[in-house]
């Protein structure tokens, strides 16, 4: 949990009373008397422990409908932020998978409100797969039409040009979209790049994996009375 719960990773003392020291409550730093918790392994309080619970996030529906909601949104946004940079500097740049993991996974967590948990990671590395491949169409197409420029302007004064038949839009639309969702793949024909691709791609997955995963918080008790700690 980021908000609102404490963090449990290192134990403090306090409240020294002769030779040894009271436990103090991880979250609050008063001294622990009578029945006690752990909170991921720390000695927690009574009414602490009590707070933490309610403010523990619960999954729902909608939660998850507003985390792929705007992780689409995300990956939108990180497609865009791809393919901007292979258009304004004519290079394709892999690390750019990173960042696009990144954005999807923050998207996804704004969205849920800070919930997390495996289908949301699933939900992450699906948006982020789609917004890296499909990057490939738009800068494809680009380079299409610019070699299509090209090569009308020179056939231009060729009376016998005969037209190709064409394609229907829709048709058109999902070979693109499958070219473009196997694009990481077909960029093998490259060993080399297209191995490192798949290795930049993996890790921005990886990134959008974590970011997404579910914070758990293990809240166990009443213990009895808190043991005295003596210092060290």
């Amino acid at each position: 949990m980021s908000d609102g719960v404490p963090q449990f990773a290192t134990a403090e003392y306090s409240g020294n009373t002769g030779n040894t020291v009271e436990t103090p409550c991880k979250a609050c730093g008063q001294a622990i008397k009578g029945a006690h918790y752990q909170v991921n392994g720390a000695p927690t309080c009574a009414n602490c422990a009590q707070r933490i619970k309610e403010q523990i996030l619960k999954d729902s529906h909608t939660a998850f409908s507003r985390g792929v909601f705007l992780g689409i949104g995300g990956a939108i946004l990180g497609l865009g932020l791809y393919v901007g940079f292979a258009l304004a500097t004519g290079l394709i740049i892999g690390y750019i998978s990173l960042a696009v993991g990144y954005i999807v996974g923050k998207a996804i967590v704004m969205g849920s409100g800070g919930v997390g948990g495996r289908r949301y990671q699933v939900a992450a590395v699906l948006l982020t797969y789609m917004a890296v491949s499909l990057a490939a169409v738009p800068i494809a197409l680009s380079q299409h039409m610019k070699q299509k420029s090209v090569q009308q302007h020179a056939q231009s004064s060729d009376a016998s040009t005969v037209n190709s038949p064409k394609m229907s839009p829709a048709r058109a639309l999902g070979v693109l979209t499958l070219i473009g969702l196997a694009s990481p793949f077909l960029a093998l024909s490259n060993p080399v790049q297209g191995i490192i691709g798949l290795i930049i791609l993996f890790v921005g997955i990886r990134i959008a994996w974590k970011i997404t995963a579910a914070r758990p918080v293990n809240i166990l008790g009443p213990l009895g009375e808190a043991v005295p700690a003596t210092p060290g």
